[in-house]
Parts: C-alpha cells; structure tokens; sequence
C-alpha cells in the first residue's frame, strides 16, 4: 500500500510538472507573432529574394502599361507564381491576377499591389528606362507588384504555419480605372474579412511607415465644363458673346465654394486645371472647355460640392449670356471614395510594423488631399492603407509620384514584401479561433 502510495504521488507531481510547463495556446501564438515580422523580414533581406525582386521590378518597369491594357505585366505575375506552385485566376477585372497561399479555407485575409501605369515621358536615364514610350510606372505600381510576389514567396514558403488563407490581389486600373470596384464586382473577395495595401512614398526613409486610423486620403471626382457664346473679331467684341470671359468668372466663382461656403475645419478642394479655348489671338472662340477635380472627406460634402459646382458653372455662364453644360464622368470614371483605416486594423498595423521595424519608424501622418481607389475595398470590408519610406541617407531628395522624373530606391522593396507578409499571417494566426464553420456550406475556396 505505501509503495503504491508513493508511485501515485511520482505520477501526480510529473504531471503537474508537465502540465505547468507547457504553454497555453495563447501564449503559443502571442510567441509566434511576435517572431514572424523579424523573420520575415530576414527572409525578405536575402541576397536571392532581394535580387528577385529587384529582377520583375525592372522587368515590369521596362514595359509599362496602361489601365486595362496589363497584359504583359499580368504575364509576369502568373509566370511566377506558376514557378512558386501558387494557384490563382485570371482573368478578374479583364487584367487582374487572384492568388491564393494557405489552406484555402477561413478565415481570408487580402493584400492588394495595382499594377497598371501613367502616360507619361520617362525623363530618367537609366539602363532600365520605360521602352514604350510616352508610358512610365511614376506611381511606383511596378514595385508595388514587386513587393506583393515578395510578400507571396515569404508566405509560400512558411505556408504550413498560415492559420487561413492570404488572397493575392493583383490589381488593374487603379490611376483612374476604378480597378478595385470591378475586382470587388467580379466576386474576387468573397468571403474576405481584411485586406491591406501600401504605396510607395518619398517623403518617409526606408525603414519607416506612415499612416493613422480614420480618413487618410480624401474622396475624388471630376469635371469637364463646355461653356458656349458666340465667336468673332476681337476688336469688335459687342458682336460677339466672350466664353472666355464667362469662363474666368466661372473659375473665380468655383474657389469660393471652399473660401466662403465649406466649414474651415472640413478639408475640402475645387481646382481648375484644364482651359482650352481659342486659337488666334485676334478672334474671340465660340466656346472654351475647363476641367478639373473636386475632393472631401465626408460624403455629404462631396454630394454637396458637386452640386454646387454644376449650379456655379452653369450660372455664372448665364451672367455672361453664354450656355454651360458639366460632364462628371461617372459613369467611364466612377467617383473614387475617401480611403478610411479601419481602428482595429490600425492597431494591428502597429503591433506588426512596431516589431519588424521599431516602433519609432511608425509614423503617424496627417490626412493628404490625395485619392486612392483602395477606398471601394474599404467601403465593404475592413482596410487598412500605409505608406512606405523610400528616402536614403544621401542629400538628394526623390522625386514625388507622378513626376517624369520619379524613382524608386529599391532598398525599400525587402520592408514592403515582409510587412504585407506579417500583417497577413499575424492577422490570420489572431482570427483563425474566431471562424464559425456554418453546416452545410462549403468555405473550402473563395
């Protein structure tokens, strides 16, 4: 009987021994998210998978394309991630790439890279200058596209430890396509309950992040004025009836919408940026065509500016005996959105870049006036926008997007893959407890 007492009590205490030093679940996973931004940023850092990507950088650079023309660009996407074994379809939105890493089950989460270019004149010589020309990536979408097969190599090579499945969104059309509201209509994020992007910024250094929680870029439309009078000799202007004239009380009047109906404290911009009237200096035209955009952050102020923008022009050319009518191209060019961070997603951000970067190269920036068609991702499920220091040491400073004169350091291309990475796998390895499998319904694929 003491012998069997005894030989219970052993069994007893190595058990409690075993039990106490075997970490919970929870704790389990806290330890691996927090290891995965380090290690996927070594990864990332590598010599082959730096060059790599520095590789279809350059390859995309080379031969840009404009929105919904990508089929080159969308070549060299599918042909890599045919060599990484990574599934996806095309085509979604007439040029866009879907690719999936992980177990193809819930929960989903979805990084988005566009991939489309300007038409612009590169004015940077270099060995890898644009060949196509009058077409340029001055947006950075080529190491966009870049970064994105970065962040899908890393994940393809720990796909075991993803908790979910990550959604690859190769995107079109974003300079003014409305690429991410057609991805969204052809159904390619069903089922996704996150999704992250980023963008290239020479204002930040490699090595840091910007963003904030709430409006970060504002919501952005267009419009085209044709203001019609009558033509003749400009030195008998009492026979004619001046658009030119009309047009420039037309402008005049449009800033004042901002300057003396909009709150101060509600961002709001009316800019004039096209005038195309007349082509002799002695003949006064028979009509003259403005243009330009209209951006807020609130949805009623938008609905409002626009509004009063067609009122303005319209009235201001009846002032002037001339007839207006305003184009806002909503239907070739939809009005994009205002780009609003998710709260919850902010913290993540944080977390995640705080442990891959320092939590003193996360920045929190101010809302820019800018647009983005990230937005319509955001206007159905949660969506966090961030930006990416490309900035080095020397004194020169690079150029800001959209300029012929823009570059990219590449030196920011490991950063950009190993956070779209870990903000991925970290999000899934959190959320994967919180999915409730409904019966009967398969969640096996997007």
């Amino acid at each position: 009987m003491a012998s069997f007492t005894l030989f219970f009590l052993s069994i007893t205490i190595i058990l409690h021994v075993f039990f106490a030093a075997t970490p919970s679940s929870s704790v389990s996973e806290q330890l691996s998210s927090s290891t995965i931004p380090t290690r996927f940023l070594d990864f990332a850092k590598k010599p082959e998978t730096f060059d790599w990507m520095v590789g279809i950088r350059r390859k995309i650079h080379e031969y840009p394309e404009l929105l919904y023309e990508e089929f080159k660009t969308s070549e060299v996407i599918r042909a890599e991630l045919d060599k990484m074994g990574i599934s996806y379809k095309h085509p979604v939105a007439e040029t866009g790439v879907i690719g999936y890493i992980g177990t193809r089950k819930p929960p989903f989460v979805a990084l988005r890279g566009d991939i489309d270019a300007l038409p612009m004149q590169e004015m940077v010589e270099w060995e890898h200058k644009s060949k196509v020309p009058g077409k340029m990536h001055a947006c950075g979408h080529d190491a966009h596209t870049a970064m994105l097969l970065g962040a899908a190599k890393i994940l393809k090579q720990h796909e075991k430890e993803i908790q979910g499945t990550v959604v690859l969104v190769f995107q079109p059309a974003e300079e003014g396509g409305a690429g991410a509201k057609r991805i969204i209509e052809a159904g390619a994020l069903e089922n996704v309950s996150a999704i992250f992007g980023l963008h290239v910024m020479p204002n930040y250094r490699v090595g840091e992040v910007a963003s904030r929680s709430g409006a970060i870029m504002a919501a952005s439309g267009r419009f085209q004025a044709t203001i019609s009078g009558k033509g003749g000799h400009a030195a008998i202007p009492q026979h004619s009836i001046d658009p030119i004239l009309a047009a420039a009380n037309v402008i005049v009047s449009l800033q004042h919408l901002v300057s003396r109906e909009s709150d101060p404290l509600d961002s709001q911009v009316v800019t004039v940026a096209k005038f195309q009237g007349g082509d002799a200096f002695n003949v006064i035209p028979d009509s003259v065509t403005i243009g330009g955009t209209f951006r807020t952050f609130s949805k009623e102020s938008f609905k409002q500016l626009k509004q009063r923008i067609e009122q303005v022009i319209v009235g201001q050319a009846a002032v002037q005996r001339c007839n207006a009518t305003v184009d806002f191209f909503q239907e070739k060019k939809p009005f994009y959105p205002a780009v609003i961070n998710d709260g919850g997603l902010h913290k993540h951000f944080q977390n995640v870049a705080g442990s891959l970067l320092g939590t003193n190269k996360v920045m929190e920036m101010p809302p820019v006036m800018a647009a983005e068609d990230f937005a319509f991702y955001q206007e159905v499920i949660p969506g966090y926008f961030f930006f990416l220091g490309m900035q080095d040491d020397s004194s020169e400073r690079l150029p800001l997007i959209h300029s012929p004169y823009f570059r990219v350091n590449e030196d920011a291309l490991p950063y950009g893959a190993s956070l779209h990475a870990s903000l991925a796998a970290t999000y899934l390895l959190k959320h994967h407890h919180d999915v409730t499998i409904v019966e009967g319904k398969n969640h096996d694929e997007l």
